[in-house]
This record gives C-alpha cells, structure tokens and sequence, in this order.
C-alpha cells in the first residue's frame, strides 16, 4: 500500500510540474499595407524603402504596446494610426472594391 501511494504521489507531481513549469506567453504581431496591388518593380528603390519604413513604424508601434503589458486592441489600434497617418495607405480613408463591386472599410 505504501508503494501505491508513493507512485501516486510520483504521478500527482509529474503531472503538475508541466503546468508549472510553462513559459510566459508570447505573442506575434502582423499587418498589411492594404488590399491593392503593387508590383514591386513599379517601385523606385526610395519608394520600395519608404513603404518598408512605414510598414516598420507600424509594427514597432504595435510591439511597443504588447512589450509593455498592453493589450493586443489597443497595439492593433497603434499600428493602425501610424498607417492611417502615413500617406503611402490609404487606411481609414478610402479602399480598393471588392468581387462584389463596392468599397468595404474594416476597423
């Protein structure tokens, strides 16, 4: 009886130590610089770096938002201004049509 209860308790622990034992939660961040087409030969090498640029404000200014505790709404939200901001996107002001014919806005 002794046996048994030492290998439950052997059991019991194994178990428990994963949970325990878990990293802390990660998290990943991604955008789009919207809907359109833009053929990448069409860029000039200063425009292909701006847009990069843009884009990298971006996702530093979500990232800035999560590292420090915050949440993911309100990182999606900072990424958001700094493109609605940035004339290169056309985000919070206009949009390409969709299949169906019409302009359709998220956020």
């Amino acid at each position: 009886m002794t046996r048994f209860r030492i290998a439950l308790a052997a059991a019991f622990a194994l178990i428990a130590a994963p949970a325990a034992a878990q990293e802390p939660s990660r998290w990943s961040f991604a955008i789009h610089g919207g809907a359109g087409v833009i053929e990448r030969d069409s860029l000039t090498p200063e425009q292909d770096a701006a847009y990069r640029a843009a884009l990298h404000r971006a996702l530093e200014a979500g990232q800035a938002v999560l590292s420090s505790g915050g949440s993911a709404m309100d990182a999606v939200q900072a990424a958001i201004q700094i493109m609605e901001d940035d004339p290169l996107f056309n985000a919070g002001r206009g949009a390409v049509f969709t299949a169906e014919g019409r302009n359709e806005l998220d956020a």
